[in-house]
Formats: structure tokens, sequence, C-alpha cells
């Protein structure tokens, strides 16, 4: 299954480590999506298929905590899941991100394999594809 990924971050260079990430960790993809903050994000799933979400805490406009508040109001965007991907560390703000409905949680700076888990317990284990296999699968970020 090919995923249509979104990944909502205000830093350019940071979306492109996302999605670089994403696939070095083995996770086939038929469509990125990107937003620099949580408004554009709504734009973007208003009118796109979107099967998962990674999104940063800190952005202008609507941050990442404001964007799963504001999805959790419409009945199809709640059941998109959500991961905050952000150097915000505190233990109180995982639990309020993950009390608000995000599906998980991964801190920067991360490696390909924390996100590979990370998303295989929210969308299941990823089809490898053979080039990745060959190399080991170990990317340097």
């Amino acid at each position: 299954m090919a995923l249509c990924v979104l990944i909502v971050e205000d830093s350019m260079p940071m979306r492109g480590v996302i999605k670089k990430t994403i696939k070095a960790a083995g996770y086939r993809t038929s469509t990125f999506f990107e937003a620099e903050n949580g408004q554009k994000a709504l734009e973007v799933i208003e009118s796109n298929w979107v099967d998962i979400i990674l999104t940063d805490f800190n952005m202008p406009v609507l941050n990442g905590l404001e964007l799963i508040l504001e999805m959790k109001k419409d009945e199809l965007f709640k059941k998109i899941p959500i991961v905050m991907v952000t150097t915000e560390g505190s233990k109180e703000k995982i639990d309020e991100f993950m009390d608000k409905g995000a599906a998980g949680y991964i801190r920067k700076p991360f490696t390909p394999e924390q996100i590979r888990d990370l998303l295989s317990e929210i969308l299941g284990e990823a089809e490898y594809d053979d080039e990745l296999e060959d190399s080991g699968g170990e990317f340097d970020f």
C-alpha cells in the first residue's frame, strides 16, 4: 500500500529531511503533501486524501496542537493519525499531545529506525524496497 503523507513543518529543509527519512524507513509513498503551518495543512486535507500527518508543534499561524484540536472537530479528519515531530521534550507537553489526540510522538533529531518503529505501531509494517534492503537500511541525516 502506498501512503499519502502530509508533512506540516515551517522549515522547508526539515520537511525534506522528514520526507527522506520516511522513504529510508521503507514506507512506500504515492504522494507527499507539505504545509508550512496548521492552517495550510487544513487546506490540504480539505481537498486531498491523506493517510497520516507528521506535524511540528511550534509553527506560526496554527501550531501542531491547534491543528490536532481543529481536526478532532471533523468526523472524517479526526480519524487521520497525527504524529508530533518536534524538539519539545517535556513530559507535560508530550502528555498533552497524546491526551488531545496525537497518535504518536517523535523528538528531533530522529533516525529512520525511530520513524519506522513509530509508523509501524500506527500503520503496520513498512514495505521495504529491494534497494533499501541491499544498503542495510543505514542512513544518516
